[in-house]
């Protein structure tokens, strides 16, 4: 009997899967994990134990616990948690240290790149990595140059950039969290352009330095993926963006005046999809929005389960769910 072409292709996927070891790399903005002390260089007030918020040893335990579970759970088509894990909103190496000794996290083999910046909330975007799988043999942080309208400097997160061998292939990690839009979208949108624009810099060099370089852009960017700040990463770094395809009226990253946005997203350079040129086969893109990281009741049911709605302690994960891809390894056995 013959079998139609499509029946070959799908049992060669599967097959290819079945054999191949799946590599899972994440994005997750953690909103706002402060420890409990105060640090008189940044702007921590809120999140001290005698503030509104009354941010306790206890909540800053419970959120710990609860971000270490999301995390060593991302990328359910797998049973081995992400090798890479990029996150925004965190306050200093304190907390990175407890994050990876948690109780859902300590034995998994986790370390971190982070380095302070100037960001006016003190907060900052870091990398979590498996030491086993990712080897780091470069970390530098790049500012984005922003003035405020009366001329003075706008102090915004750092962008990140880490370089070293994932599974023996070198590969360049730019962690980003992007100016909010607070202000309005087209009144702060030049701000993000000027990050785009240090993104692309960064790349540029890269590609000076390895004309091949393998690129993977990530972070909580704060606008979707057709605002023109990330059509200007694609273009000009030549990126492929999958999750322009992942954003739809009911799935995002975040859900604001109950629509759907995704500014949580990882880019990769085209060279990914060279087989030629690469071990790594991209699998896929997604966003994990598991149950018990939503809210499940009420008209904010499907949303994220936020630690704090204004000065209102929930006792949630965050305000963002994390988005993640899939590689396969290049090291197959087909049958």
């Amino acid at each position: 009997m013959d079998f139609p072409q499509y029946i070959f292709e799908k049992l060669y996927f599967y097959n290819m899967i079945e054999n191949s070891k799946i590599i899972t790399i994440a994005f997750y903005n953690i909103e706002n994990l402060f420890d409990i002390e105060n640090d008189p260089l940044t702007n921590d007030d809120d999140f001290l134990p005698t503030s509104a918020k009354r941010w306790t040893y206890k909540r800053y335990q419970n959120k710990l616990r609860k971000l270490g579970s999301v995390i060593s759970q991302i990328g359910e088509e797998d049973d081995k948690p992400p090798v890479i894990v990029g996150l925004a909103e965190v306050e200093n190496n304190k907390v990175l240290t407890d994050l990876i000794n948690s109780e859902h996290l300590e034995s998994l083999g986790y370390n971190f790149v982070h380095f302070d910046s100037l960001d006016e909330r003190g907060i900052d975007v870091a990398l979590l990595y498996k030491e086993a799988f990712f080897k780091v043999e470069n970390s530098e942080t790049f500012s984005v140059y922003l003035q405020t309208e009366t001329g003075n400097r706008d102090y915004t997160r750092d962008i990140l950039l880490v370089q070293g061998k994932l599974y023996n292939e070198d590969i360049s990690i730019i962690v980003n969290h992007w100016s909010s839009r607070r202000e309005g979208e087209k009144e702060t949108e030049h701000k993000r352009l000027a990050a785009a624009n240090v993104v692309n810099n960064i790349i540029s060099r890269l590609k000076k330095e390895q004309t091949n370089a393998k690129v993977i852009v990530m972070g909580d960017f704060n606008d979707n993926p057709h605002n023109n700040s990330i059509t200007l990463l694609e273009k000009e770094s030549q990126l492929h963006n999958p999750f322009s395809t992942v954003l739809s009226y009911n799935k995002g990253s975040l859900n604001h005046n109950f629509q759907w946005n995704m500014f949580d997203q990882i880019l990769i350079s085209n060279n990914f999809f060279d087989p030629s040129g690469t071990k790594l086969r991209f699998l896929k893109a997604e966003v994990f929005n598991s149950k018990f990281i939503t809210q499940y009741h009420g008209k904010y049911k499907g949303q994220p389960f936020r630690t704090y709605v204004g000065k209102k302690y929930k006792g949630g994960y965050s305000d963002h769910f994390p988005v993640y891809i899939q590689f396969l390894t290049s090291q197959t056995i087909y049958r």
